[in-house]
């Protein structure tokens, strides 16, 4: 199967079965969305999500938060995984924030990448999520599935290469949504350890599962040879 044809059938499976795909991570302004982003890094949302309630209420400007201690910041975030380095890039990024934005999360990807604790992947979220813009962000899973099913091919392997190839194929529209697909896709149904393979809507097309299928008649093969020609 081409590779275009591979991705035309899946963006026709997600956009009948996820029309609207959003994150998880619960928030209501940009620089709430920005200190969630920063603290999911090797975290699951479910767990930024517990701790952040707090947080925000007691942060809720960058101002606040840029005028705090780390180990302050560290008590309310103490669960999630790498606090300590995650409560001085908070600290940091609102006091950066404050000092060259005025106190406004920036729209680019250059702008958002000078703040601390903000990386490629986290200024994609916020320019795809908050901006709507054709921001591919990459995280495991994205890079996961988009392996598995062959949106890629095995030389990209580096996020920003998978992030490249991907942008060659989704229309820009709806790479923020795409985004989204990929995520919630590899986190509930293709996952790591169990993917769940039966009850996945791309299975006709995955190139992972074409592979074993190949794999499985071949072996069957060989057992029947095996029996007629003992």
């Amino acid at each position: 199967m081409r590779t275009a044809e591979r991705y035309r059938l899946m963006i026709e499976y997600f956009e009948k079965a996820m029309p609207i795909a959003e994150t998880e991570l619960d928030y209501t302004t940009p620089f709430e969305l920005l200190i969630a982003v920063i603290l999911s890094a090797q975290c699951t949302d479910k767990r930024v999500n517990m701790v952040t309630p707090d947080l925000f209420a007691r942060y809720d400007t960058p101002q606040e938060l840029a005028a705090a201690h780390p180990d302050e910041v560290f008590n309310y975030i103490k669960s999630i995984s790498y606090p300590n380095n995650k409560a001085k890039h908070l600290v940091g990024m609102a006091q950066k924030l404050c000092s060259d934005f005025g106190g406004e999360v920036p729209c680019t990807l250059e702008e958002l990448t000078t703040l601390p604790g903000v990386g490629r992947k986290t200024a994609n979220v916020i320019q795809a999520v908050v901006f709507n813009k054709s921001a591919m962000a990459v995280d495991t899973h994205v890079f996961r599935v988009s392996h598995r099913i062959g949106l890629v091919p095995k030389r990209c392997t580096t996020p920003y290469a998978v992030e490249k190839e991907l942008v060659k194929y989704i229309p820009e529209d709806i790479i923020p949504k795409a985004h989204h697909w990929l995520i919630l896709h590899g986190r509930y149904v293709c996952k790591a350890r169990t993917p769940d393979c039966d009850n996945c809507g791309l299975k006709e097309f995955c190139k992972e599962k074409s592979k074993d299928s190949n794999s499985k008649e071949s072996k069957d093969g060989k057992k029947r040879d095996q029996m007629e020609n003992p």
